[in-house]
């Protein structure tokens, strides 16, 4: 999940460090990179074990999208919505910019990189939500088998295979924009494990927890889940 680019200049990398991802975002990012990880080699593997860890880690992966969803509202100031969900101008504004190593930092998500966070959340939901009705045909049926029958699974089961692609060009084009920006001198993945950034104005940082809104969402996406998992 990219954020700015260009390569910070001396006065930059020796200005003090703001908080700009709040720790909920950090975790959410590093569980889901795992569990995406988990999903992607069992699946790949197949076996009864490993299949049962698939089911479990597509569980896993459809309550952090609710999470990232509801923390997407109520959450800290750069992992709102309403702070990286541009419009297509300012898309190509910002891309043509990015492009010429014109483009100004920014503290959370750049207007590409905010639509690239929604994409992954989009995929990853219709993933993880076709996964709850798929079978493999031979040990493992998703937890919402029964809803729909053999027939109508073997279709979804489809969809699945299907969608797994988008996801794979999803995750290629993140890691290689993580790379073009640690090319030009930017380091994403940092600041995504210690939660600041330099090179910002003080203005730009978010350095207020929010533990009650943290709970009330991690509760409210753990309730999601069970109250699908219940319907099977």
């Amino acid at each position: 999940m990219e954020d700015d680019a260009g390569a910070p200049d001396r006065a930059h990398s020796e200005s003090p460090a703001v908080v700009v991802w709040d720790l909920p975002v950090r975790v959410f990012h590093w569980a889901l990179a795992t569990a995406v990880a988990v999903s992607v080699a069992t699946g790949l593997s197949g076996g009864l074990w490993q299949m049962q860890w698939h089911v479990i880690s597509g569980c896993v992966i459809l309550g952090l999208v609710i999470f990232r969803l509801i923390w997407g509202v109520i959450g800290g100031r750069h992992a709102r919505f309403t702070d990286f969900v541009r419009g297509p101008g300012a898309v190509l504004r910002y891309a043509r910019a990015f492009l010429a190593g014109r483009a100004a930092p920014s503290a959370g998500h750049n207007p590409m990189g905010g639509w690239s966070v929604v994409l992954i959340l989009l995929v990853l939901a219709a993933q993880a939500g076709t996964g709850l009705f798929s079978n493999d045909d031979i040990f493992t049926e998703g937890p919402l088998f029964e809803l729909v029958g053999k027939d109508r699974s073997d279709a979804i089961t489809g969809d699945h295979l299907t969608i797994i692609y988008a996801l794979y060009g999803l995750i290629v084009l993140h890691l290689a924009a993580v790379f073009w920006h640690w090319r030009r001198g930017e380091n994403l993945v940092k600041p995504m494990v210690t939660g600041r950034k330099t090179g910002l104005d003080r203005a730009a940082g978010d350095p207020r927890p929010r533990p009650l809104a943290f709970a009330v969402a991690a509760a409210l996406a753990g309730g999601a889940v069970y109250g699908i998992l219940s319907l099977g």
